[in-house]
Parts: structure tokens; C-alpha cells; sequence
């Protein structure tokens, strides 16, 4: 079932993160803490929808499970990585293109486009949560490919991690654990995930809620994911284009001899 004006709410509630997260930017100096809480403006997206809904139904409390262990997981992730370090070299090219009016801009060149993405996306999420059909076998389809995509995010976040702690890793490249498979399986898992969620919805009878995932992973893979990251880090790391040679991009796969 769609609501607009459930949706709706959804996006205030958002709005109102985002300058929450903005005005804390000012504080810090930093914008690059909007990485934190891109994962938990779906939690809340999720949170008022099924709040909005007629009932808590099964299907709804399984979401809100598989939203908060991921949101929840990736924003600490996040944030311990960048706790101690300068801003993210993203958001210090932003800052150095938009000169002195960038703090102000930040709102929303960075929190307000993040938090209408956010909400674009989170359509299967409002699917699910209003849904009143019983659990079925679409919906435990669902779980079990979001449990592939967490293992994969979760476990190649915890690889890389423990790789860059190595002393003189900083010219090597990780290709060991599902790093082997994919040169990005934190992203791949991301996709994994997303969809599970739209299998929860199409379970739902909102099918019509695809659009979500599929802006996800185009954001993934042509955007902020992918594309993005394999723009400079050739340069950082000479051995990384004989990795690309043997290694998928996204789809995990043996590697090319």
C-alpha cells in the first residue's frame, strides 16, 4: 500500500536529521559526519512509517530487525573510522571549491540532497511497514539475502579494516577474504541488502516500490560507490590495475588467472 502522506512524514522527519547533523557539522567543522547518519535516516524513515502504519504486523518488526542491525552497524563503523582523522578528502575538495559560503551551503549541497536520496530509496521500506499481508516464503527470501549482503558489508568492512591497521599497507592492496571475490563486497552487500528489503515489500503487494533498490545500486556502483572510489585510487596504489585485471568490480567471482 502506498500513503503519501506517511511518505510524506517520512521525508520531514529526515529534514529535520539532516539540519540536526548540519548544525553539529558547524560545531565540529566537519561535514564528512553526514557518512554516519546516512544509514540512520533509513532506520527513522522505517521507524515512522511502521509507526503509521494500522498495525505492528510480523513483517514490520523483521524489517525494523534488519534496518536497525544494519543502519546501526555501519554509522558506528563509520564513525570510529573517522574519529581522530582530518575530514574526508571528498568533502575537503567540496569545501575548497565552495570557498567560505560552503558551511552554510553544506545544508544542502550535502545533508539536504543526502536526506532526499535517503527517502527516494526508502519507498520498499514504507512498502513493507504498511503491508498487512501474512509472512510468506517471498519475505523469508528476502531475510536470508539480506544475511548474505550484511555478512558481505560487515565482514569486508572488518578485512579492510585489519589490512590498512597493517604498517606498510598503505601502497598494498587487499585482495585476500571476500576482497579476492569482489574489489568491492561491502558495496556489493549494501546491494544485497536493499533488495531483500524490496522482497519484504513485494511480499507486501508493493511491488511498485523497486525503485528504491535500483537507485541504490546505481548509486553504488556509477556514483558515491564504485565509480568514485577506482577514480584515484590507482594512482595510491600502483598495484591495484593488475587487481582490476583479476578481479570483478561488483558480482563476486573466482579470480581471473
Amino acid at each position: 500500500m502506498f500513503d503519501l502522506s506517511v511518505y510524506a512524514t517520512g521525508l520531514a522527519a529526515l529534514c529535520a536529521l539532516v539540519v540536526c547533523g548540519w548544525l553539529a557539522s558547524l560545531l565540529l567543522r566537519r561535514v564528512d559526519i553526514v557518512d554516519s547518519l546516512w544509514s540512520l535516516m533509513f532506520l527513522l524513515a522505517a521507524a515512522v512509517y511502521a509507526c503509521a502504519a494500522d498495525a505492528f504486523t510480523p513483517r514490520a518488526e523483521l524489517l525494523l530487525w534488519m534496518v536497525g542491525i544494519w543502519a546501526v552497524r555501519l554509522s558506528v563503523y563509520l564513525g570510529v573510522r573517522c574519529a581522530g582523522h582530518e575530514e574526508d578528502r571528498r568533502y575537503r575538495a567540496m569545501r575548497a571549491r565552495g570557498g567560505p559560503g560552503f558551511a552554510v551551503a553544506s545544508l544542502w549541497r550535502v545533508f539536504g540532497l543526502q536526506a532526499v536520496l535517503a527517502w527516494l530509496i526508502s519507498i520498499p521500506l514504507l512498502g513493507a511497514a504498511l503491508g498487512s499481508a501474512p509472512l510468506g516464503p517471498l519475505d523469508y527470501a528476502g531475510a536470508l539475502l539480506w544475511a548474505v549482503g550484511f555478512v558481505f558489508e560487515a565482514g569486508g568492512d572488518w578485512q579492510l579494516a585489519r589490512f590498512k591497521a597493517q604498517p606498510g599497507s598503505e601502497d598494498k592492496v587487499m585482495d585476500q577474504g571476500f576482497w579476492r571475490y569482489t574489489r568491492h563486497p561491502n558495496y556489493f552487500g549494501d546491494a544485497c541488502m536493499w533488495w531483500g528489503f524490496w522482497l519484504l515489500a513485494f511480499s507486501a503487494g508493493a511491488w511498485w516500490s523497486f525503485p528504491g533498490p535500483a537507485l541504490m545500486t546505481f548509486l553504488l556502483l556509477r556514483v558515491s560507490g564504485v565509480t568514485l572510489l577506482e577514480r584515484t585510487i590507482g594512482k595510491r596504489r600502483p598495484a591495484y590495475a593488475d587487481y582490476v585485471r583479476r578481479t570483478n568490480a561488483f558480482l563476486p567471482g573466482l579470480p581471473k588467472s
